[in-house]
Formats: structure tokens, C-alpha cells, sequence
């Protein structure tokens, strides 16, 4: 057995502040009033951690990095059937690749279509008026039915399948999310997690920042 480091700090963080947001997110939808101030904060916060996993997702450690994960359909119908691989306990599973990408499809598409959104009493996203009204009311209908159901589902799923990894499977997942580190049978390549690594890091989610604030303010 052999201790490797897979998550980087910056994966962690990421994973961390996303599912903090989310949960606000949804809190903030459901109370409204005074709370959607809240709502579109978090709702930039969540797009800018969205920009820099998808820069990260390039640049980052080794097993952080989009190339590594198995979601092809021959090896996701292989995962189905039961085989698998080290590399599958290191990172991501051909279905927990799905989910992944799943979750940043959605998140993605929730934050758009709330920058379009207008609930014609109160709140109304800081683009809808740049864009014709039957595509506000497309984008807020969306925002508040199906997009935010989906999105608590994929959530739900999510937890489900690590709960399934903990007692099912005898694999916990959410150790190695904190401290970064994964004993496995045999040797694999490690993430890189250094001062260097963190730094480009924080300079990508800062640029990530920068292009949200550039993107609200085109609303005027």
C-alpha cells in the first residue's frame, strides 16, 4: 500500500466552497425577500468557482485535471459491469466522471439563466435587460422549476453515491477531500501541490473573478 496525494488544496477548496454555495443558493431561493441579495452573491461566487474548476481543470494537479477522467462509454459500460482499475480508486470513477461533469453542465446553466431572470415583482438578474423578453421568461422559468430541481438532484445523487462508497463499497471518499491523500494498492502519479501550484491557483481564480464582475456589469 502506498500514500499518494490526489487532491490539491485548490480541488479542495473549490469542492468545499461550491457545496457551501449551493446550499445557500438554495436557502436564499426558497426565502427570498431580503435574502436574494444573498442569492445573486453566492449565485457570482458560484460562477466564478465554476470559471476556475474549468481553467483548473487544465492547469491543475495531475489528478484534478479534465484528461483524467474516465467518462468514456467503454469505460464507464466496464465500470457497470464491475471492473476497475487503481486509477479508478484514485480519482474519479467513469460514473462519478458523469456526475462531475453533470453537476458543472447544470450549476453552469442555473447561474446563466439567473443572470436573465426576472421574477417581475422584486428581483430581476443584472442582464435581463439586455436580452428579448420571451428568452427572461424562458430563463426564469427554468431558474426556478426545473433547473433548480435537477440541480438538488444531482446533489442528492451525490451524496447518495459517497454514502454507497462509505458502507457499500468500504471506500470513503470525503477523508481524502479533506487532507488530500489516498492509500492505495499500488503506485500512481501524484498531484502537484506546492507553493507554486497554489499561487497559480489563486491568480486563476482571481482572473475567474474578475471576468464574473466584468460579465454583471455589463447590465450597467
Amino acid at each position: 500500500m502506498v500514500t499518494v496525494r490526489i487532491w490539491d488544496l485548490p480541488t479542495r477548496l473549490f469542492h468545499w466552497a461550491l457545496a457551501t454555495c449551493v446550499v445557500g443558493l438554495v436557502i436564499t431561493g426558497n426565502v427570498g425577500g431580503d435574502a436574494m441579495a444573498w442569492h445573486f452573491s453566492l449565485g457570482y461566487t458560484v460562477l466564478t468557482l465554476v470559471l476556475f474548476r474549468l481553467a483548473w481543470g487544465v492547469f491543475g494537479g495531475y489528478w484534478s485535471r479534465w484528461s483524467q477522467l474516465p467518462a468514456s462509454p467503454a469505460s464507464v459500460l466496464a465500470y457497470i459491469q464491475g471492473e476497475s482499475s487503481t486509477r479508478h480508486l484514485a480519482g474519479h470513477s467513469p460514473l462519478g466522471s458523469w456526475s462531475v461533469l453533470a453537476l458543472m453542465v447544470f450549476l453552469s446553466l442555473q447561474v446563466a439563466t439567473g443572470l436573465v431572470s426576472d421574477d417581475e415583482i422584486a428581483t430581476m438578474g443584472p442582464l435581463s435587460s439586455l436580452v428579448p423578453g420571451t428568452w427572461v421568461s424562458l430563463a426564469t422559468s427554468w431558474h426556478k422549476s426545473w433547473g433548480k430541481l435537477i440541480l438538488i438532484g444531482l446533489v442528492v445523487s451525490h451524496l447518495l453515491a459517497i454514502a454507497w462508497y462509505r458502507w457499500g463499497k468500504q471506500q470513503p471518499l470525503v477523508p481524502a477531500m479533506w487532507h488530500g491523500d489516498k492509500t492505495l494498492p499500488e503506485a500512481v502519479p501524484p498531484s502537484r501541490d506546492n507553493g507554486k501550484t497554489r499561487g497559480l491557483a489563486l491568480a486563476l481564480f482571481i482572473a475567474a473573478g474578475v471576468v464574473v464582475a466584468a460579465i454583471v456589469s455589463l447590465g450597467g
